[in-house]
């Protein structure tokens, strides 16, 4: 493919302007799309958060509340007892605390007056004297506190009957205060099953493709899918670069791949943050969905763009290559090349330009092979009726001069019409006359024939000065007249008629009528006469088929004058292009209407025309019409 063809270009620009745009509209979509996707996830899930906060609040305060209740028994933590009723009461108090909330696991209970453990799981009391508090229950801090995931202990009861399994637990811690002071007489742990976080968490994301974090203050793992991290200090990137450093309570953003919302759950007791991460591909996901069934109907889409572009633009460049080659052609010589329109668009109206242009030019090539033509063929006849035509022309002013010595002046005037149509006959060199020149021709002619036929008609010119100068090829207007005296005159008649008129035509031609009033031409000749003249009218001087030139050569056949007429030198063409034999001709040696019509074009162009007529109540009216401006041959 050559990148500078028209072909190329406009394949390339096709499909540069089909791609482009929708390339940057799916582009353009598809972020566009990303973008409202995360905002509406980022949004969906804030208040999905906020709501699973206020869950966890509840949890907190109602587990806070519960423990609480172990101060309706203070007065007997205060001073110690020993009796089974008091007991009872702890225990019933120690009940009603696991009983308010379905995931308590165990509770723990250490009174320092007493020196007594006790141990609530699952219902099932165990009690130990004279023991120390269990480490992880004592607390300098805050009197309650949440302790963060871990799994559970007995608290030291080594000797217990009853075990259970251990599991996963988170711990509140709350240090029983002799109110109204802040002394610590006793310490409470209650257990509570991860369950308890696990049923709210579990409604807040979804399993296998999201995730879901509860942190404590200190980057604690209170709860997340992934049980075997749970009580570990969160360590991901996210955490320490963009979530310690967020002031808001709650928000989203966005870090490797990922979308994180968070929600901060502030309680009495502790300070969570809740977060959930959602990978972009999940969010994306109908996104992608949507842009690779996009990219399929794309490469669908460019297979069938670029079809259509490849068959358009040869539909279209094709016709100019076909011109080319064309042209190519002639260019080579080969000037009748069968030059066809494919199309009826631009270049199919330039194609029938070229050919017409074409047609111009082998049409004025071959008007001027005619022209050498029928100047040969008439130089080489006159060449052969002539003996001697300057001593014949000598011979008659002799006689000319003996006829005046004689006084006989009428006979001195007719030999001084024969030599002076001599005269204008023999100078072959001269082509191309005026109008003016013709009609002397024609008078000296006329005075032949007046005396021929002694007088028995008349002869009329009314001329405009005005078409005197207008040029046309010789011996025009004399082969009309002889027709008359050939075929229209009556020998015996006294009253005949000839009358010529000139007028200036369209463009400064010349308009010639010659009229007479002798026999009218038969009907079916009239018509065979006007239909020869109406083919030799719309004649474009195309080859005849049997008949053609030989233009491939035609540099070395043609020459061109200084005036910029081109001219044959080939002696070759055929002999049938001669006038003589000519449509129109009469015979091999005379000059019929219709060759006199085909001289005229060939020296006048297209626009020279003759008319043939009969007029009532007889006789015959001949118009001729002679172009004016430049002559299409001039002499050499």
């Amino acid at each position: 493919m050559k990148w500078k063809s028209i072909r190329s270009k406009l394949i390339i620009f096709l499909l540069l302007a089909t791609v482009i745009p929708i390339v940057a509209t799916m582009f353009i979509t598809y972020s566009y799309t990303t973008q409202s996707l995360k905002t509406r996830v980022a949004t969906e899930n804030a208040n999905l958060l906020y709501q699973g906060g206020r869950n966890l609040t509840n949890l907190l305060d109602d587990l806070n509340r519960s423990s609480s209740n172990i101060y309706s028994v203070l007065h007997l933590l205060q001073g110690g007892y020993e009796d089974s009723q008091s007991s009872a009461r702890v225990y019933n108090v120690l009940y009603s605390i696991a009983s308010s909330l379905p995931d308590v696991f165990q509770i723990y209970l250490y009174e320092n007056v007493s020196r007594k453990a006790t141990l609530v799981m699952l219902d099932t009391p165990q009690r130990q004297y004279e023991t120390e508090p269990y480490e992880s229950v004592l607390r300098t801090g805050p009197s309650v506190g949440i302790e963060a995931s871990h799994m559970s202990t007995l608290y030291g009861f080594t000797n217990s009957v009853i075990r259970y399994p251990a599991r996963p637990v988170f711990t509140l811690h709350r240090r029983i205060e002799n109110v109204p002071s802040s002394e610590g007489i006793g310490y409470l742990a209650i257990d509570v099953d991860m369950s308890a976080l696990s049923d709210i968490a579990d409604q807040l994301y979804v399993q296998g493709r999201e995730k879901i974090y509860l942190i404590n203050e200190d980057g604690q793992l209170i709860y997340t899918d992934d049980t075997d991290r749970l009580g570990e200090t969160l360590e991901a990137s996210w955490y320490s670069k963009r979530l310690d450093s967020l002031d808001q309570p709650s928000g989203h953003f966005e870090h490797d791949g990922s979308v994180y919302v968070y929600e901060t759950i502030q309680d009495r007791t502790t300070t969570w943050t809740l977060v959930k991460q959602i990978p972009l591909s999940y969010i994306t996901r109908e996104a992608s969905r949507a842009a690779g069934l996009n990219l399929l109907l794309l490469a669908v889409s460019l297979i069938i763009i670029a079809a259509a572009t490849v068959i358009i633009s040869i539909r279209i460049t094709a016709p100019i290559k076909r011109l080319a080659r064309y042209m190519n052609q002639i260019q080579a010589g080969k000037l009748d090349v069968d030059i066809q329109p494919s199309s009826n668009d631009e270049i199919g109206s330039l194609t029938v330009r070229f050919r017409g242009m074409m047609d111009t030019i082998n049409n004025l090539i071959l008007r001027e092979y005619k022209l050498e033509l029928a100047g040969k063929t008439n130089q080489l006849r006159a060449m052969q009726a002539q003996i001697n035509p300057h001593f014949l022309n000598n011979t008659l002013q002799i006689i000319g001069t003996l006829a005046l010595e004689l006084k006989v002046p009428q006979v001195y005037a007719l030999l001084a019409s024969l030599a002076k149509m001599m005269r204008y006959s023999m100078h072959n060199e001269d082509r191309i006359v005026t109008l003016r020149e013709e009609l002397d021709h024609i008078q000296a002619y006329i005075d032949l024939q007046m005396e021929r036929f002694e007088n028995r008609f008349h002869f009329s010119y009314d001329g405009d000065e005005r078409v005197g100068n207008v040029t046309m090829p010789k011996m025009i207007l004399q082969p009309i007249l002889e027709n008359y005296f050939k075929h229209g005159y009556k020998a015996l008649e006294t009253n005949g008629r000839i009358t010529i008129t000139a007028r200036q035509g369209a463009s400064g031609g010349a308009l010639v009528t010659i009229e007479n009033n002798g026999l009218s031409i038969p009907e079916e000749r009239l018509a065979a006469l006007q239909e020869e003249l109406a083919k030799i009218a719309a004649d474009t001087w195309q080859p005849a088929a049997d008949a053609a030139l030989p233009l491939a050569g035609l540099e070395s056949s043609v020459d061109q004058d200084s005036d910029g007429v081109r001219r044959s030198r080939d002696a070759s063409i055929p002999e049938r292009l001669t006038p003589a034999q000519s449509p129109g001709a009469e015979g091999s040696s005379s000059i019929g209407l219709a060759n006199v019509l085909e001289r005229l074009k060939l020296f006048k162009g297209d626009e020279a025309t003759m008319k043939v007529e009969n007029v009532l109540p007889h006789g015959v009216r001949i118009t001729v019409y002679i172009p004016g401006g430049e002559d299409s041959y001039d002499s050499e």
